[in-house]
């Protein structure tokens, strides 16, 4: 699971398998460890209706509806956007990239722009 953030701007992106598992446990979590303290950024799902987020104790936490996880899972479906407060949010499939980087990306979704 990567996060990249900017500004007010929040986004998730995931591989198939942590799509999978989200799908099957309801829950990913990953840990960025530095000198003083531990960054730990997840995906929970939830029965309401929209996205939301939330950082507290060094935790940032995306709420995401039980909905949108199945679609995510069983359809072609790209990803989901909303707003919590005025922190933009996105939420994604991770596709391969077009150009070549160092990163394992066999786990990632294909890129459609590939076969353009």
């Amino acid at each position: 699971m990567k996060i990249r953030i900017k500004g007010n701007s929040l986004r998730y992106r995931l591989t198939k398998s942590e799509v999978e598992k989200l799908g099957a446990d309801g829950f990913l979590s990953e840990s960025s460890h530095f000198l003083s303290n531990t960054l730990e950024y997840a995906i929970t799902t939830t029965a309401d209706g929209n996205l939301r987020a939330d950082f507290m104790d060094n935790r940032m936490v995306l709420y995401m509806p039980e909905k949108m996880v199945q679609e995510l899972v069983h359809t072609d479906r790209v990803g989901f956007s909303g707003l919590a407060g005025s922190v933009s949010l996105l939420v994604e499939k991770d596709f391969t990239c077009l150009d070549n980087v160092e990163e394992d990306q066999s786990d990632n979704y294909p890129n459609p722009l590939l076969n353009s």
